[in-house]
């Protein structure tokens, strides 16, 4: 009965841009122009792809894989697969808290984007290039709040409609919304004079620019960008229909998340070189890039009010797909783990999101004096979530494939319906030996850079 209760996915499409829209978020919009702008441009990019061919892809269909098998997700994913065993259980509710913790923040940021659209579509776009528009902004306790809240109803209604008639229809009307905001911007970024020094630094790898710490770095945004260990593909996974093929859809996310991210580098990259007339320090901005650089680019742009309703549009798009997916896989968790409808699951949710949220929302204004290990609210939680929580969580998945399920079960998930399993011998080295290396790496990276002993 469980197994006809179950919503899925109507097919192979439903799959790819559900997931496509999971993946394709602020990670790749907002983060991975940045850190590929830090990291030295065309080198990132090259460790990027090559990590996205092997790691991405090993642990994309890993977690698929396991979803379908056990038509579970996380916890009773983990807890079936390894006959109860306590450690296991432990890795599966790691992987389904994750997205709990992930969305109140991500929500937050969400709001941000909500905010600036609105300015873009109402107001004058100096003001928003202001020195301190952003700054008032986030100190301004009611205002972020407010549309926190704004982003998190976005979501939550989505949710509420369901696997087939909420998250899949808004995938396959937003993804290609998306896609062709991003090719306008681009063809508009890439044209500017000047711009042509950017797409340089971003294609052409220079060699000086490479550090252990761009393959560190490469490594952790494969998290975010992929949606890996976050308990969102363990959750699609169990939506699949045995006749679609998992190799191939994980292509085809792989192919779909690598453009955007390309693409949207492409956006803000060469238009930072022909906004500041080549200089590279501008890179340098981190995550105030969209929030504060972005803006003073669309300020001296001849259309730049309408590239700047295209450009929050667009990450707004990108960012509810990613927030829906999370509190998709949160709910999937409760539903089957306490037995709570669709519904009751939501109202949970909302309460979570509401009480954990504004503690993020708020930590910039009226809590700026509370801090954990010396970070904000909203910068904690992205620690604890990405950094520390993730690689144990990914760890325990291969931990489970090789030890519990075994490679072979898996791969006959993968086989069903006669689909060939082109990269069998890839996924196998990989699953087994260098991904618990790798996420072991970013694990004590991201511990040793939070306390100041290297520098990321």
């Amino acid at each position: 009965m469980e197994q006809e209760k179950r919503g899925s996915f109507s097919g192979k499409i439903g799959f790819v841009l559900s997931t496509a829209g999971a993946s394709v978020g602020l990670g790749n919009i907002w983060r991975f122009p940045y850190l590929c702008a830090k990291y030295g441009g065309g080198i990132f990019l090259i460790v990027y792809v090559l990590l996205a061919l092997t790691f991405g892809y090993t642990m994309i269909v890993a977690e698929t894989a396991i979803g379908r098998a056990t038509n579970k997700s996380p916890v009773g994913a983990f807890r079936g697969l390894s006959h109860n065993n306590k450690l296991m259980k432990l890795g599966g509710w790691i992987n389904a808290i994750i997205p709990i913790l992930i969305v109140p923040y991500y929500s937050v940021i969400g709001g941000w984007v909500c905010k600036y659209l609105f300015e873009y579509i109402r107001g004058d776009v100096n003001a928003i290039a202001g020195e301190n528009f952003f700054t008032s902004f986030i100190t301004d306790g009611a205002e972020t709040e407010l549309w926190f809240i704004v982003f998190a109803i976005l979501v939550l209604v989505v949710i509420y409609l369901g696997v087939e008639n909420g998250i899949e229809r808004v995938s396959k009307i937003v993804m290609p919304i998306l896609v062709l905001l991003a090719l306008v911007i681009c063809v508009y970024s890439v044209t500017r004079p000047g711009a042509i020094s950017g797409v340089k630094y971003l294609f052409i790898p220079n060699f000086k620019h490479f550090s252990i710490m761009t393959v560190v770095t490469a490594m952790g945004q494969m998290f975010y960008s992929l949606s890996i260990a976050m308990g969102i593909l363990i959750t699609f996974g169990s939506y699949v229909k045995k006749e679609v093929s998992i190799e191939e859809s994980t292509k085809q996310v792989e192919i779909f998340d690598t453009a955007i991210a390309v693409i949207a580098s492409l956006m803000i990259i060469p238009a930072v070189f022909a906004f500041s007339g080549g200089d590279e320090s501008m890179l340098k901005a981190g995550p105030s890039l969209m929030f504060i650089t972005m803006p003073k680019i669309f300020a001296s742009m001849g259309f730049g009010r309408v590239i700047g309703i295209a450009f929050f549009a667009l990450v707004l798009f990108a960012a509810v797909t990613s927030a829906i997916a999370l509190t998709e896989s949160a709910v999937s968790t409760f539903s089957d783990e306490f037995k709570w409808d669709r519904h009751r699951g939501v109202n949970i949710m909302a309460v979570i999101m509401l009480v954990l949220g504004s503690l993020s929302s708020l930590g910039y204004g009226p809590l700026a004096n509370v801090k954990i290990i010396g970070m904000q609210f909203l910068d904690f939680f992205d620690f604890l979530t990405n950094s520390i929580m993730m690689p144990i969580a990914a760890l325990a998945i291969c931990v489970l494939i090789t030890k519990f399920m075994t490679v072979e079960k898996l791969e006959a998930e993968v086989e069903q319906e006669n689909h060939p399993f082109k990269r069998k011998g890839v996924f196998r080295f990989m699953i087994k030996f260098l991904c618990p290396l790798f996420v072991v790496i970013i694990l004590v990276s991201a511990v040793l850079n939070v306390f100041g002993i290297i520098s990321m």
